[in-house]
């Protein structure tokens, strides 16, 4: 076993970390910085630091987990939870309090923002309370200090922040009324005994945690989530997590973007509540092809393509956005209608197959899907989103090291994304 490994499999057993889903040199990395701040002249040497060390052992999971957070991440999430509260207040004929739970809860930002968004719907204080976790102490210790700098205001809409919180010095400081409605705590989702005495919650938000682990960790980490989630309750998770949700029983609520689940069998489709924002962004319309005799490509059928008489860029600018609001409004089948309408009579483009992947997910066909996502990659090879949700399917099938490549490359358009913006 290499010096290496040994951090691996520590990681691997008291966070579930998998360490093909972030790859060896983050790890490393931290073990590097570690063993310089704990001054010890060996591996070897702060291997024994921190099998002795507690505090150590926190040090390192600190240096691994780089928590990448921001207030109303994913808002048509918080918009449906405010629809949804309302509803089930209305089922258990107000008796009780709403139970919700955010782990891993991170620096605050994610429990915050669901107590924000319940009192801005409305909702009493006595009505909900929120609990936070996370298995790392610095980052529960940042939430409950509760003051936060430009990073954690993304978006265009930040008005939440004049109503919640006050300037001081050169960062936000959350008001109290907000912070009475979250309980903070540190907590491993892999105790299987977690809140073991605790009622169930009526809304778990766990996103983008799954991911990390390999097959074995999902499957305990779920059952996990399905003790502590009600029978009637709701799931929220990462746009990523969808497939692997699909497989192990759980059925989406039919509202597009929320990213939400249910245990019950699908409900019929909720229209998105009117505070999400923008449909989808459409992707730029395909210029127009030359007159040549077209090609065969792999996605071609065998007869030869036959396209509508030419459309002005705002006809199809408009086609595109129709597809997107109806994705947005959970119209599952007419959204797939209108992607394969547009198929017929336009240029193909990698959005329209990426939408055809994510319904198809949402559905539960995950070998659809997955062709979906190869045919959007086929014609735009580092569209974001396709490659996010193939890695989570590839990953979900055991391929842990082609969903790897596939976050590789989503990492690398991102990073050339955002040095773009930067210009």
């Amino acid at each position: 076993m290499s010096s290496d490994q040994r951090f691996f499999d520590f990681l691997k057993e008291r966070i579930g970390l998998d360490v093909t889903s972030v790859g060896p040199a983050i790890i490393e990395r931290a073990v590097r910085q570690r063993s310089q701040a704990a001054q010890a002249q060996t591996v070897d040497e702060y291997w024994l630091t921190l099998q002795g060390s507690r505090d150590e052992q926190h040090a390192l999971i600190e240096a691994v987990i780089v928590p990448e957070t921001w207030f109303f991440r994913y808002p048509e999430s918080f918009a449906t939870l405010a629809k949804l509260a309302s509803k089930r207040l209305v089922e258990i004929n107000n008796l009780r309090a709403l139970r919700i739970l955010s782990l891993p809860c991170s620096t605050g930002e994610e429990p915050y923002s669901i107590a924000m968004a319940l009192l801005d719907a409305g909702l009493k204080p006595h009505q909900f309370k929120v609990d936070g976790m996370d298995v790392s102490p610095l980052s529960v210790e940042k939430a409950r200090r509760a003051v936060y700098g430009r990073n954690s205001f993304r978006g265009q809409d930040i008005e939440f922040r004049d109503r919640h919180f006050s300037a001081e010095g050169e960062g936000y400081r959350l008001n109290q009324r907000v912070l009475e409605q979250v309980r903070l705590q540190v907590g491993n989702l892999l105790d299987p005994v977690l809140l073991a005495n605790e009622p169930a919650f009526d809304f778990v938000f766990c996103r983008n945690l799954m991911i990390y682990f390999d097959q074995t960790t999902q499957k305990q980490v779920f059952e996990v989530l399905k003790r502590l989630t009600h029978v009637d309750g709701v799931l929220f998770i990462g746009p990523a997590e969808g497939g692997l949700l699909g497989r192990f029983g759980m059925r989406s609520m039919g509202i597009a973007q929320s990213f939400a689940f249910s245990r019950q069998g699908a409900p019929e489709p909720l229209p998105l509540p009117t505070l999400v924002p923008a449909p989808l962004p459409v992707p730029s319309v395909p210029r127009s092809r030359p007159s040549t005799v077209v090609r065969n490509r792999p996605f071609a059928s065998a007869e030869p393509a036959v396209f509508a008489p030419k459309t002005s860029v705002s006809d199809t600018v408009a086609l595109l956005a129709n597809i997107g609001a109806l994705a947005n409004e959970g119209k599952s089948a007419e959204a797939r209608a209108a992607c394969e309408r547009y198929l017929r009579s336009h240029e193909p483009v990698a959005q329209v197959f990426c939408w055809l992947g994510l319904l198809s997910d949402v559905a539960g066909n995950a070998f659809e899907a997955q062709g979906f996502y190869r045919k959007a990659l086929y014609l735009e090879p580092q569209h974001p989103e396709a490659l996010m949700h193939l890695a989570a399917l590839l990953q979900a099938q055991g391929d842990t090291a082609g969903a790897r490549r596939l976050q590789e490359r989503a990492a690398r358009s991102t990073r050339a994304a955002d040095s773009e913006r930067k210009r």
